[in-house]
This record gives C-alpha cells, structure tokens and sequence, in this order.
C-alpha cells in the first residue's frame, strides 16, 4: 500500500510538472510579441519603410517597402528595367505585373485577403483578438510550435514560432497567383533589433508552390517617417 501511494504520489507530480510548462497559445504569443519589442513599442510605430534587394531568378532587385500601420503596405522592386509594385489598403489592393504589360490592376478579393495582414506593424498575431481573429495552438512541428491564426473574414494562417527565441520562423496560407490556388510559404530568418528597439527579420524566403520564388533581404529601416498616403492610391 506504501509502494501504491508512492507510485501515485510520484506520477501525480510527474503531471504537474508537465503541466506547469504546458504554454497556452496566448502565452506563446505574448511571449513572442515580447520577443520582437514588447506591446507598447509597437503600438507606437506609425510607419516603416524598407530598402530591400531581391534574388529573382538568379537576379539581384533592388526594392522599397512602405507600410502606414493599418492603412497602407507597398513593396516596389525593380527588375529588368520594369517595376513590380504590390499595394494594400484597408480597402482594397492593387499591382502592377511586368510580364503583364505592367499595368496596375485591382487584386481578386481572395489575393486581398491573404496579403492585407502586411498592412499591420507587429503582423496578424499582434493583438488578434481586437482584429476579431481567434487563434488555435495545434502543438509541435519538430522543435516549433504550431499556431493557426483564423481572420474575420476566414483567412488562415500557420505560424511556426521557435520556443528559443519566440521569433516567428515560418508562415504558411493558401492564396491566390496568376489566378491559381497555391500554398504560399514564407520563411524569416536573420532577425536584428532595429535602432527603435522593434526586431525585424533580414531575410525572408516566399515560395509561391512551384509558380514562383525570391529571396529578400533588408537593408536599412526607418521607424515612424513622414508617409504620404497618397502613394497607396492606384494610378488611372
């Protein structure tokens, strides 16, 4: 009976132990907004722009990137002598496609829907809750963990956090390219501090399926500069 209650006794704690690091997807985003700056630092960044180079098809592309937080995100890089420009708003996007005629065009609905998060400083997960969108922890991926993000209007995101540094490594979502249905991949790596203290990562990898891929890096960062928010207009 002795040996019985020990045995009790030891699994009992063995249990709490594994409870007591269970993380809850709310803890693990907390940790992870910690990680990149903390909730004040980021809820006062208004803008941000990026100079960027790209690798596109054995290419180096110089490019920019403008964000006006929950308005505006443009990304603009020049390849063989055209510019490829990606616009979102808060009411809808726009780009151009030099393979297209480079004429801007309005984005299908769907298109919209999967890039609008780039209008937000801090991404999807930074207080989602307010944003309408619930989140789902669905455990482990190897050594990261694994949380689904579902939008108001039912856009779904995984994101792949690393419990070492908290840093996002890997976000996955389903969109549209060239009017076809493709998993799109985004991986982060090199992450660095920023002189505001905000931590971004250099270097980010998107695979478009087996359509399309580039690799860019980040070259330079400014936090909070004057933005006209006319650049986000759609030329006539």
């Amino acid at each position: 009976m002795k040996l019985l209650k020990l045995g009790l006794l030891a699994s009992a704690t063995l249990l709490c132990g594994i409870n007591s690091f269970a993380q809850t997807a709310d803890e693990i985003i907390a940790k992870h907004i910690e990680a990149i700056g903390g909730k004040d630092k980021i809820a006062a960044i208004k803008s941000i722009h990026m100079e960027t180079s790209s690798q596109i098809m054995g290419n180096d592309a110089p490019g920019n990137v403008t964000i006006l937080n929950g308005k505006g995100f443009k990304s603009e890089t020049e390849f063989n002598g055209s510019k490829m420009i990606q616009c979102y708003t808060d009411k809808g996007g726009w780009a151009t496609n030099p393979m297209g005629g480079n004429t801007p065009e309005a984005m299908p609905d769907q298109q919209y829907k999967a890039g609008k998060a780039q209008l937000q400083v801090g991404g999807e997960l930074f207080d989602y809750a307010a944003k309408g969108s619930k989140v789902e922890l669905q455990g482990k991926d190897g050594n990261l963990y694994k949380i689904k993000l579902t939008t108001k209007d039912s856009t779904e995101s995984t994101y792949f956090i690393d419990p070492a540094t908290y840093y996002i490594t890997k976000l996955t979502r389903t969109g549209e390219v060239m009017g076809q249905q493709v998993e799109i991949a985004i991986t982060f790596s090199d992450y660095k501090k920023t002189d505001y203290g905000y931590t971004i990562p250099y270097s980010t990898q998107l695979d478009f399926g087996s359509m399309f891929s580039m690799t860019m890096a980040t070259k330079k960062v400014e936090i909070n500069p004057p933005v006209d928010p006319k650049i986000f207009e759609m030329p006539k």
